[in-house]
C-alpha cells in the first residue's frame, strides 16, 4: 500500500470539506443550490433500493448532518453514525440525539476499526469517492469481515463526472467508472470462524432516478451487496468465489465480447438482428406515449433508447452483467434527458409492486434462466391489466437433441425450451391471446447476412476488434446455421397479454 499517497489524499479530502463545512444544512452538505428538491425526491428513492433495517445493527458511514440517520433508526435496532467531520457530526447530534438507539463517533472511516460479525447493515450515502483506491479496497477487507452472514452493503457514489453546482477552488474527488466499485468489493473474502468464505454478491446496481430528471446525470449509482457465503467444502483452494454473474462477466459478456457482438449486431445492440429486428418486434407492441416498459436482458440499452425516443415511453432496462449495463450507463451519460434507466440485478430475485409497468420487454436472455414458469408469473404480475409481454428466444427443436447440441447448451449454460413448449408455459401463468411463433427461417436468413457483412467488412471488424474474435464470430454464426438446419436450435418469437 503507498501509505504516503494515502495520507496526501486524507489531508487533500479533509481540507476540501473543512472548505465546504462552514454550514451544516443541506445545500452545505450536497453541494448543491438544488438541494433540498434533490434531498426530498432522492430520500425515498434511495431507502426503496437499500436493504431494509428493521431489527438490524447498522453502520451508517459519512453521516453527515444526518440526513439518513433518523430514518435508518427508525426501524433499526441500532444504529452507529461515523461522521469526520466535527461541524456535521455535532450538527447530527442535535438533530438526532434524542434517539436512543444511536451512537454517533466522529471518525474518519479509513481508521475505523470494529469486531468481525458486528453489523446486519453497512450503509453510506457519499463516501468512497473521498477515499483514494487503495482505502477503498482496504475498506472493503474490513467490511467483509465486520458484517454477519446474509449481511448487507448499500453505498452511493457519484460516478463518471461531477453533479452538485457549488463553486470548488479545487475538487479532489475521485468520480470513478462504476466497475471500479464492482471490482473492489466484488474481489474481497472472508475466512469464518467455521472455515467456510464470506464474500460480496452484487444484488442490485444502477443510477438514481431523481438525479437523472433533475440534473441531467446519470452517474448518481448505488451498489447493493449481500454477504454470502460459500460453504468450506465448496470453497477452491485460491479462494476464488465463482457465480453466474461472474461466468457472463468474465466470459460470455466480457468487455471483449460485448465489442465483438456489437460489432457484428449494430451500435447499441448485442442480440439477433440488432435495429432491423427491433423495429419489427416493438411495432408488435403498438406502443404509446407514458406507457411504462421492462426490458429484461437490456444488454447495453439499444432497444431501450430507441422505445424511449420514439415512442415516448419510460424504459427501466435490468440486466445481471454488470458489463452490459455499465456500457449503457456510459451511452445513456451523452444524453440523460431520454426517459431510460438501468439496473444491474438477477430478474428472477428482483421484485417490483403488481401492476408496476405496461410491457415486458426480452431479447435472447430468458434462454439463461431454468424456471421460466415462475419467471413468466412474475412478468403477469408486474403487468398493468391490458398490459402485453414479447420475447424472442433460442429455443430448440421438438426432437431429441444431438450430443453435440446438448454440449452447446451446457457449455452456455442455457436451458431451452420448444416454441411450443414456450408458449404453453406462458398461458400457464395467465396470459391470453399467446402468439408462440417459430421465426428459425427469420433467424438463418439474419445470421446469413450478418456473416456475410462481417466478411465483406473483415478488416473493419479487425481493427476494431481482433483476428481472433472475427474466427469466434465467423466459426459460430456458421455452427449456429448448421444447428438450425439439423433442426437442435430454433429461435422463437413470444407475444401475449394480460386481460
Amino acid at each position: 500500500m503507498n501509505i504516503e499517497s494515502d495520507v496526501k489524499t486524507r489531508e487533500q479530502m479533509k481540507s476540501y470539506w473543512t472548505e465546504h463545512s462552514s454550514r451544516a444544512d443541506i445545500e452545505t452538505m450536497m453541494l448543491d443550490s438544488n438541494a433540498k428538491t434533490l434531498h426530498e425526491q432522492e430520500v425515498p428513492e434511495i431507502m426503496e433500493h437499500a436493504p431494509s433495517m428493521k431489527g438490524k445493527d447498522v453502520l451508517e458511514l459519512a453521516a453527515g448532518i444526518g440526513r439518513f440517520t433518523s430514518i435508518l433508526a427508525k426501524n433499526a435496532k441500532s444504529v452507529t453514525a461515523v461522521e469526520f467531520i466535527a461541524g456535521f457530526h455535532e450538527a447530527n447530534v442535535n438533530t438526532n440525539g434524542y434517539l436512543k438507539n444511536i451512537e454517533f463517533l466522529c471518525k474518519d472511516v479509513v481508521t475505523l476499526e470494529s469486531k468481525p460479525n458486528s453489523f446486519d447493515v453497512i450503509f453510506s450515502n457519499w463516501i468512497f469517492m473521498y477515499l483514494g483506491d487503495e482505502e477503498v479496497e482496504a475498506f472493503a477487507k474490513k467490511a467483509i469481515k465486520w458484517l454477519r452472514p446474509g449481511g448487507k452493503l448499500f453505498f452511493r457514489e457519484s460516478c463518471f463526472r461531477q453533479s452538485g453546482d457549488a463553486k470548488r477552488n479545487s475538487n479532489p474527488t475521485h468520480y470513478r467508472h462504476p466497475e471500479f466499485y464492482v471490482r473492489a468489493f466484488g474481489s474481497v473474502v472472508s475466512k469464518e470462524d467455521n472455515g467456510d468464505l464470506g464474500y460480496f454478491s452484487l444484488e442490485s446496481s444502477g443510477s438514481v432516478a431523481t438525479y437523472r430528471k433533475i440534473k441531467k446525470n446519470n452517474g448518481q449509482v448505488f451498489f447493493n451487496y449481500t454477504k454470502a457465503i460459500k460453504e468450506r467444502s465448496l470453497a477452491s483452494s485460491d479462494d476464488a468465489v465463482s457465480t453466474f454473474q461472474k461466468f457472463l462477466d468474465e466470459q460470455q459478456y466480457s468487455n471483449q465480447s460485448i465489442t465483438r457482438y456489437e460489432k457484428i449486431f449494430g451500435q447499441g445492440y448485442v442480440s439477433t438482428g440488432g435495429q432491423t429486428t427491433t423495429t419489427e418486434f416493438v411495432e408488435k407492441l403498438n406502443l404509446k406515449p407514458g406507457e411504462r416498459v421492462l426490458d429484461v436482458g437490456c444488454g447495453i440499452g439499444g432497444g431501450d433508447f430507441y422505445m424511449a425516443h420514439q415512442f415516448g415511453v419510460s424504459v427501466v432496462g435490468i440486466d445481471l452483467s454488470t458489463n452490459m449495463v455499465h456500457r449503457a450507463l456510459e451511452t445513456s451519460m451523452q444524453d440523460p434527458s431520454v426517459d431510460v434507466d438501468f439496473e444491474i440485478c438477477d430478474a428472477t430475485k428482483k421484485e417490483y409492486p403488481d401492476a408496476s409497468f405496461d410491457v415486458v420487454y426480452s431479447r435472447d436472455t430468458i434462454l439463461h434462466i431454468k424456471d421460466k414458469q415462475a419467471l413468466f408469473a412474475k412478468f403477469f404480475r408486474w403487468l398493468k391489466p391490458g398490459g402485453r409481454v414479447l420475447i424472442s428466444d433460442y429455443c430448440q427443436g421438438e426432437q431429441e437433441p444431438t450430443d453435440r447440441f446438448k454440449g452447446y447448451v451446457a457449455s452456455r449454460g442455457y436451458h431451452l425450451l420448444s416454441p411450443s413448449q414456450y408458449g404453453k408455459v406462458l398461458e400457464s401463468v395467465g396470459f391470453t391471446s399467446v402468439l408462440a411463433e417459430d421465426r428459425t427461417e427469420q433467424f438463418v436468413d439474419v445470421l446469413k447476412e450478418e456473416l456475410s457483412r462481417t466478411l465483406t467488412h473483415k478488416e473493419d471488424f479487425i481493427v476494431v476488434t481482433s483476428e481472433a474474435d472475427l474466427k469466434y464470430i465467423v466459426d459460430g454464426w456458421e455452427a449456429k446455421i448448421v444447428r438450425c438446419g439439423e433442426g437442435d436450435q430454433k429461435w422463437g418469437l413470444f407475444f401475449g397479454k394480460k386481460k
